[in-house]
């Protein structure tokens, strides 16, 4: 695959387990390759083409063109960027879901922060996969989730690990405090950021400046003593300060 800006598949695998492929398809894998670098699209494309159960039917440029070619084309898997310009994949997921509810979302990004992986989860994505990765283990990946299993690079799950180790023991910490009080409004910010959210969508939802709900996320992590947007969520309902449904 092309060296391109996003930086291209290395050698590192991402699966947490493998198993042998079952038996030859009666169709191929319909993939919608999304990323806002012709180049890397045309990469992957030249890359799953020599995989005889994979077919790429389509290809878009950011999330909104995804949801159009999604909605058209009706694809098995859509391999799709986190970051790119108009829409985000991540925004992109829940659009995709409703239009072609039998689409199955992979992440293929060079973002390694935690807030990214849990957000595109709660979006409705089934894999979470670097760029670092072999082309190999591209097509391994695609099939994989096709197959009903999750796909979430290692050095990702061991960082979600390592998280919620820290969370448990500051939690047993806190738990003889009394829980901290927050506002009507820094619960309902806390209830977006649950969802998937991102600070802009947010805003737009509460009729305020993104700015603002930046210092609302603060104030929530500041008062619960916690260091991720993903922890306070967590936080939050394991304390019952906030009930997702």
């Amino acid at each position: 695959m092309p060296d391109v800006e996003h930086g291209t598949p290395g050698e590192r695998g991402p699966l947490p387990y493998q198993e042998p492929v079952g038996p030859a398809r009666a169709e191929p894998i319909r993939v919608l390759v999304v990323d806002d670098h012709a180049l890397f699209r045309r990469g992957l494309e030249i890359v799953l083409a020599q995989e005889e159960d994979i077919q790429v039917v389509g290809e878009a440029g950011d999330g909104a063109e995804a949801v159009e070619k999604a909605a058209d084309l009706l694809p098995d898997i859509v391999l799709m960027d986190v970051r790119m310009p108009r829409r985000g994949g991540i925004e992109a997921c829940t659009s995709i879901k409703e239009v072609a509810p039998s689409a199955k979302i992979i992440m293929l990004t060079i973002s390694d922060e935690e807030a990214d992986l849990y957000e595109a989860i709660k979006a409705g994505a089934t894999g979470y996969l670097l760029k670092e990765i072999s082309t190999d283990e591209v097509a391994t990946a695609i099939r994989a989730v096709a197959d009903g299993q999750s796909q979430i690079s290692p050095s990702m799950a061991s960082k979600l690990l390592t998280e919620f180790k820290s969370m448990i023991q500051r939690t047993d910490e806190r738990r003889l405090l009394p829980a901290p009080k927050l506002t009507d409004r820094e619960l309902e910010v806390l209830k977006l950021v649950a969802t998937g959210m991102n600070n802009r969508d947010i805003a737009k939802q509460l009729f305020i400046s993104e700015n603002t709900v930046k210092n609302h996320v603060r104030n929530i992590l500041e008062k619960l003593q916690l260091h991720s947007r993903m922890e306070a969520v967590v936080y939050a309902m394991r304390e019952k300060i906030l009930e997702i449904r």
